[in-house]
């Protein structure tokens, strides 16, 4: 299974999972020309995806849906209640939109995809597990908290990518409004490095590859990321980051 993360974090997301000749998209919060040459990067045509899965309704998740239907003719899927939640937005969203339901497993072509509900808040957010059979690759972003179903999903997984969305300091001491600051460390906002990183201490035990994103661009850095999770889990935690303004490389499970 090869992962790469082409955006991660609030000023736009879109994670490409392969498997078994099966392409998909997940999100479409960044423009399709910046998903097109960041894919063709690594040699991949965005016209060969098979499908865009869609996490929830906000705009960093979603403002490309259109265009990735249109220009490249990728077939969107998302539950009903998010799919109504984009269109009262105002972004456009195909007529055609194939739909799941979330705390539902179903078949995709060779792979099956899990739809785990979060905290998060949105319309009828969820988590993605994508399983071939041999491996299983989690798309755990924009969680909420951390939710009851969360550790035994990170207990099945053999690859993750994982917010780690704040730093409790930065964010205390940083220009966010009240409200912000306390919507982001509520069960509806994110994750903080920490708690990521005792998510990953704790229920990490079968990963073998690890992404951390949606890594804040105001309220955390990529440094605090990697101390953090060293200083809990130990020293010789290697991970893979999804950054906020460029792709991840290329990872395999």
């Amino acid at each position: 299974m090869k992962i790469i993360a082409l955006q991660s974090g609030s000023s736009g997301n879109c994670i490409y999972v392969e498997s078994g000749g099966t392409r998909l998209l997940f999100d479409a919060g960044i423009s399709g020309v910046c998903a097109q040459n960041r894919l063709s990067a690594f040699g991949i045509d965005i016209k060969s995806a098979d499908a865009l899965f869609v996490t929830h309704d906000h705009f960093d998740h979603t403002s490309s849906v259109n265009t990735f239907h249109r220009k490249f003719k990728i077939p969107v899927w998302m539950t009903l209640r998010t799919c109504e939640a984009v269109r009262g937005k105002g972004i456009k969203v195909p007529g055609n939109v194939e739909h799941f339901c979330s705390n539902t497993r179903f078949q995709f072509k060779n792979l099956w995809i899990e739809a785990i509900s979060t905290t998060h808040d949105a319309a009828d957010g969820v988590c993605f597990v994508v399983d071939d059979g041999r491996k299983r690759f989690g798309i755990c972003t924009d969680l909420g908290c951390v939710f009851p179903a969360l550790p035994q999903v990170l207990d099945s997984l053999d690859g993750v990518l994982l917010e780690s969305n704040y730093d409790p300091e930065m964010l205390r001491n940083g220009f966010y409004t009240p409200w912000a600051k306390k919507r982001i460390q509520s069960s509806a906002g994110h994750l903080s490095n920490e708690e990521s990183a005792h998510l990953l201490a704790e229920h990490g035990g079968r990963l073998e590859r690890v992404l951390l994103g949606h890594i804040s661009n105001e309220n955390n850095t990529e440094e605090l990321v990697m101390e953090t999770h060293r200083k809990i889990i130990g020293q010789e935690f290697e991970c893979d980051l999804a950054h906020h303004f460029a792709c991840s490389d290329l990872i395999e499970i």
